[in-house]
């Protein structure tokens, strides 16, 4: 065995192993116990299967055929739990359908009639290159149509939460979607693109197996996504107390008003400050020092550009829009608009 078989050999394998690990992270060492975790694991665990068989084909020698057909079966049962994980981190309160068990019959069937195939079998029939490719196509047609499901789901949720409105939650959650389900028509690609051109090395799919899995890995940690599930998109009073929130900051311009505070916009809409706080980091992806200035500096914005405006300081414009002193001004504008307020004057006028 050459070097680069050894390092092609090391390489899925880490990532066959990764993801395994992973699986039993979020099945039994999660501190969160969820539906979306356990499918999610259960995912990642066919999967491995899926590529544990690629990898021994590749290498090994003589494999049986039993392991070649169980190997590729379990394509057909990780479709179906793909669906439920997209269904239950974008639903409140999902739980499996009492039909569920109907979209794994395809899985069912296929790997109990694996169990018979023998390598007599396998080597003299006729009927085996049929069989197989016919096979071959189904499993793959049918893992791309519930990828395709998938896709549905995540479009139409984005629809129904517009960005604007999406807390960072259902952000997190909404970008891992898109990269998990990027993530499998990598691996599927690979797949097909190596039965449609045998000069494509097998191993490849392995691999890019691997490098999948890291990257998810990686942005499962950073986007926090195996914390959430569907209720983050359990309707609430949380938007319309937002609502509230910005109908008194946006319409009534309370940003206006240099004594403005968390506590006085919190006793104006008769919540807490803690959670007034808390909806305005959820629904406006900022603390609300940063939500008050944002405004702030859009009506300054408006004064600066305006060359009947140019006879007025800059100090005047900081006080009139709301700002209690020159230096919180020109930090918030330039936090903002990444210039000074003079240099912005100076660019419009």
């Amino acid at each position: 065995m050459s070097f680069l078989d050894i390092l092609l050999i090391i390489i899925s394998s880490a990532g066959l192993l990764h993801g395994v690990l992973f699986a039993l992270y979020l099945m039994i060492f999660k501190n969160k116990k969820s539906l979306t975790n356990f499918l999610l694991g259960w995912i990642l665990v066919f999967m491995a299967f899926r590529i544990g068989k690629s990898v021994m084909l590749n290498f090994g020698d003589d494999l049986e055929p039993i392991f070649i057909f169980l190997g590729l079966t379990f394509l057909l049962i990780i479709g179906p739990f793909l669906k439920f994980y997209i269904f239950g981190i974008t639903r409140s309160n999902f739980k499996l359908p009492r039909h569920y068990i109907l979209e794994l019959v395809p899985f069912i069937l296929i790997f109990i009639a694996s169990l018979f195939v023998t390598r007599d079998w396998y080597e003299n029939s006729k009927f085996v290159i049929v069989i197989f490719s016919s096979g071959l196509i189904f499993i793959y047609l049918h893992l791309a149509f519930y990828i395709g499901i998938a896709w549905r789901v995540l479009h139409q949720t984005k629809k129904q939460y517009s960005k604007k409105s999406q807390t960072k939650s259902q952000k997190a959650i909404l970008k891992w979607l898109q990269f998990l389900l990027i993530g499998f028509v990598f691996i599927w690609i690979s797949y097909v693109i190596n039965i449609l051109d045998e000069t494509i090395p097998y191993i490849v799919g392995p691999i890019v197996y691997s490098l999948v899995i890291y990257f998810l890995s990686y942005k499962a940690l950073v986007l926090k996504s195996t914390d959430l599930d569907g209720d983050v998109f359990k309707t609430n009073d949380d938007e319309y107390i937002f609502t509230e929130i910005l109908k008194h900051v946006e319409k009534e311009k309370l940003y206006l008003e240099s004594d403005i505070s968390l506590v006085k916009l919190s006793k104006i809409i008769r919540k807490s400050p803690q959670l007034t706080s808390l909806i305005i980091n959820q629904y406006a992806n900022r603390n609300f020092n940063d939500f008050i200035n944002f405004y702030r500096i859009q009506e300054a914005k408006v004064l600066l550009s305006k060359a009947e405006n140019n006879a007025y300081t800059i100090s005047s414009i900081a006080f009139d829009t709301g700002f209690s002193s020159l230096s919180s001004f020109n930090s918030a504008f330039k936090k903002f608009e990444g210039l000074t307020p003079s240099s912005y004057r100076k660019n419009k006028i």
